[in-house]
């Protein structure tokens, strides 16, 4: 050939071989959407869960249930080795309906309120509490009128900030987590905390709180937010004088058993390199635990059968991980990393799905300056189904179980990011259930989640 048409040629061949990649990576990543969307078993997965399982919480008959159907779904899948990770979970136990009322001066009667023991509360116990209640709007009004608050009952009174948009749930959780320990310290009987949403309706939200163990450990539930502006107008009114009379009959056992359920196709070229992709197993007890999180799991679950379906054998090891106690506690994320550790493994990246089935907007991003540049040049992939919206946290962990990995292995981290406007409306409530799941909100999720894995798996980062 030609000397000068051989420098000219090949620049055009570095062009054409350029873009036969990026052809073959939008293929492919088409054929991972197609399978997703039309054969996907994500959302049959979810009914059996939440229809033959239900509630799942930690240390309850429940969470076994949840382990054993986390085993089926996983060899259904394709998965090459499936096993089961022992850790100590915490078991709390809520026991009979809580009952709030205000008892005027000859009896028990009137309004009674919505309201459900917050997670890890210890209770009142079968007589109940009858006290005066003192409505604060914060932390600031609880430290102003500190002297009024000793032998009374503190009402949290704080509306989910909803222009916080993202950010409202974090503004607000604040009261339900540290509210039962601050309103002790100056020596309150127990505490009600409106319910950490958006939605306006007649169903309380529960969660986590911590104890301080500098103060006493005094009973917590959370109201409806109905009701928490009834109990508002009550207090107001003539009758502001009289006592309520709180019953909740919860308990914390000693710590039980339970298990991370774990699901993996060994690596083609590099076994010994792991991602982790997952959601939580266990769920707060008053509904079936959908969004939160049996999406996420059946969406990691997804990924594997995605990757079988169409012939894709990764380089790296796919590890799914379904984990145990992530709610009141962070248990399994905790002993996954621990073990990891141990057995001196490689983990080069950790997805986490824990935010609802709403549509898929994006990635929040922790990792390094240099692995995001990677990242955000695999956008164009992501812009057809408008979900290339990624953020950036430097070193930052993108959910409560993958975040001990970026402790112990500054490993990088993605979080699937949805719209979630709805999410914080059912959230810990007995609206968490699978017909609030919408079917191709659910694939989406898992098709983008499955792309990026595959993107991540054939470039590294």
């Amino acid at each position: 050939m030609h000397k000068k048409l051989l420098i000219a040629t090949v620049p055009l061949f570095l062009v054409s071989m350029f873009t036969y990649a990026q052809t073959d990576d939008s293929l492919i990543i088409k054929r991972i959407m197609d399978e997703v969307l039309l054969n996907g078993k994500a959302y049959s997965n979810l009914y059996k869960l939440c229809k033959t399982v239900g509630q799942r919480l930690s240390g309850s008959a429940g969470m076994y249930k949840g382990e054993l159907w986390g085993l089926d779904a996983l060899k259904a899948a394709g998965a090459e080795k499936v096993y089961l990770q022992e850790c100590k979970v915490p078991h709390w136990v809520r026991g009979q309906k809580e009952f709030a009322v205000f008892r005027t001066s000859k009896q028990i009667g009137g309004q009674v309120f919505n309201v459900l023991a917050i997670g890890n509360s210890v209770g009142t116990g079968e007589k109940g509490i009858s006290a005066q209640v003192i409505e604060v709007r914060n932390f600031e009004e609880l430290e102003q009128r500190k002297t009024e608050i000793r032998g009374n009952i503190v009402y949290y009174n704080y509306p989910f900030n909803k222009t916080l948009l993202h950010s409202a749930y974090g503004d607000a959780v604040r009261y339900r987590g540290g509210g039962a320990s601050g309103a002790a310290k100056y020596g309150a009987l127990a505490v009600i905390v409106r319910s950490v949403t958006g939605a306006y309706d007649d169903n309380p939200h529960t969660g986590a709180l911590r104890y301080n163990d500098s103060f006493p450990m005094i009973p917590a539930v959370a109201i409806s937010t109905k009701d928490a502006d009834k109990l508002s107008g009550f207090l107001k009114s003539k009758y502001h004088n009289e006592e309520l009379f709180l019953r909740t009959n919860c308990v914390m056992k000693p710590d039980t058993v339970g298990h991370n359920v774990i699901g993996e196709i060994t690596g083609s070229e590099h076994p010994d390199e792991i991602i982790t992709i997952g959601g939580h197993l266990d769920s707060w007890d008053p509904a079936e635990g959908a969004s939160d999180d049996g999406t996420g799991m059946v969406q990691s679950i997804e990924i594997l059968k995605a990757f079988k379906a169409i012939g894709y054998r990764p380089k790296h090891t796919i590890r799914i991980v379904l984990f145990a106690n992530e709610e009141n506690g962070g248990k399994g994320g905790a002993k996954y990393a621990e073990e990891a550790k141990t057995r001196n493994e490689k983990h080069i990246m950790a997805m986490e799905s824990d935010g609802g089935a709403e549509y898929p907007r994006g990635f929040g991003c922790g990792m390094t300056k240099e692995q995001y540049a990677k990242v955000l040049s695999w956008k164009k992939y992501f812009e057809p189904f408008d979900a290339d919206k990624f953020s950036f946290s430097e070193g930052g962990s993108e959910g409560a179980d993958i975040g001990p990995l970026q402790t112990n292995f500054k490993t990088a981290q993605f979080g699937l990011n949805t719209t979630g406007q709805r999410y914080f409306d059912m959230h810990h409530s007995a609206l968490d259930v699978f017909e609030k799941v919408n079917a191709q909100e659910l694939n989406l999720g898992a098709a983008v989640m499955a792309s990026m894995v595959y993107l991540v798996d054939k470039y590294g980062l």
